[in-house]
């Protein structure tokens, strides 16, 4: 993990949040190290932003604790937990300059304006703000609001960055070179971050980890690698990863799999781990149909074909289920015609009918 020590920055123990009857977030647990970029992924209304919100102290906690740097800030108030919070809409005062915008919490605070001015030209250095401090933001692009909304948060140098959905707004170019400068900037810095997103992608190339929540619960915490590779679930299976894994019903006979009709063999050591199974779910990722360590032909009825330059996307169906592989570019396939794609049977997964639990 980059720059983050193992020393406990943040905690929540067994928090939780209702609205009246209705708990939408069950107790939880999570504990965030000093320095650490930690991002909340999850569909939307999974609670990823009453989570935030709830450190922020912008919603109060039904129940459990919030600390930061072992100290109990769950009834603290908001301006006084030594956070600092980046919101999806910037939040600019639309009457003031980049300048004032920026410096406007110091200002607020109380602090001396020599101090403000020496801030807000550091933050604006760091951000390339510097040409556009007299202008107001309705004479800014998306990006250089963002950096505003960032710089503001940047002077007041928290113990925490709270970053709410903050690169929504931007078209997808400038959003892909924002979360390269986020994450940049938070290494440089060395702050403790909270990152809420509902793209995945956003969420594995900015985290140390990667919080998955689904229903106001926690799926798996773990690094964006570790989640792609081993995850806990079906439902992690299926949020990470783009396109998206595909999903089989399956048996498991004689060291094989049984799709339909078709036979896949598979490595002697998922075969013994695995066992025989007359009833199972097969994970495999789009990206893994193109040959690799241990290929299996898999007959797919070819429905359409998306290419895409560096690769082709065949979508059609394999017994039935709907399905997605990932090829070469010059794939020789036809629409309404059956092709042969090369699962790679290393890389598929398990998971219980029942639990949905990763076998």
């Amino acid at each position: 993990m980059t720059h983050a020590s193992s020393e406990l920055h943040v905690a929540f123990k067994a928090i939780s949040k209702s609205f009246g009857e209705q708990q939408v977030i069950p107790p939880l647990d999570l504990e965030i190290n000093r320095g650490e970029f930690i991002v909340l992924v999850g569909p939307s209304g999974c609670g990823k932003t009453t989570t935030l919100r709830m450190l922020a102290g912008l919603e109060t906690v039904t129940s459990g604790t919030i600390e930061i740097s072992g100290k109990d800030i769950t009834d603290t108030r908001a301006g006084a937990r030594d956070c600092a919070m980046v919101f999806q809409n910037y939040a600019l005062y639309p009457h003031m300059s980049v300048r004032d915008n920026i410096g406007y919490a110091m200002k607020v605070h109380g602090a001396d304006q020599s101090e403000i001015d020496k801030r807000v030209s550091e933050a604006a250095t760091l951000l390339g703000l510097d040409p556009y401090l007299d202008r107001k933001p309705k004479n800014l692009s998306g990006g250089q609001r963002q950096r505003v909304a960032i710089g503001r948060a940047l002077v007041r140098k928290p113990q925490v960055f709270l970053f709410d959905e903050p690169l929504s707004n931007l078209d997808a170019k400038l959003r892909v070179e924002m979360r390269t400068e986020i994450k940049l900037l938070q290494k440089r810095l060395g702050t403790t971050a909270v990152y809420v997103t509902h793209d995945q992608i956003e969420a594995m190339t900015m985290a140390d980890r990667v919080v998955v929540m689904q229903a106001g619960k926690i799926e798996q915490v773990a690094a964006p690698i570790t989640l792609y590779e081993e995850p806990a679930n079906r439902f992690v299976a299926n949020f990470i990863g783009s396109p998206a894994m595909n999903f089989f019903d399956v048996a498991i006979r004689d060291g094989a799999v049984h799709l339909g009709d078709q036979k896949l063999p598979l490595p002697a050591e998922t075969a013994a781990r695995v066992g025989a199974r007359e009833k199972v779910i097969m994970g495999l990722r789009p990206e893994h149909m193109n040959g690799g360590d241990h290929p299996a032909e898999l007959h797919v009825q070819c429905q359409t074909l998306e290419p895409l330059g560096a690769h082709t996307l065949v979508l059609g169906e394999v017994a039935g289920t709907k399905m997605v592989a990932q090829v070469a570019p010059r794939f020789p396939a036809q629409a309404g015609e059956t092709c042969t794609v090369l699962a790679d049977m290393a890389h598929v997964h398990f998971f219980d009918p029942v639990t949905e639990l990763r076998i």
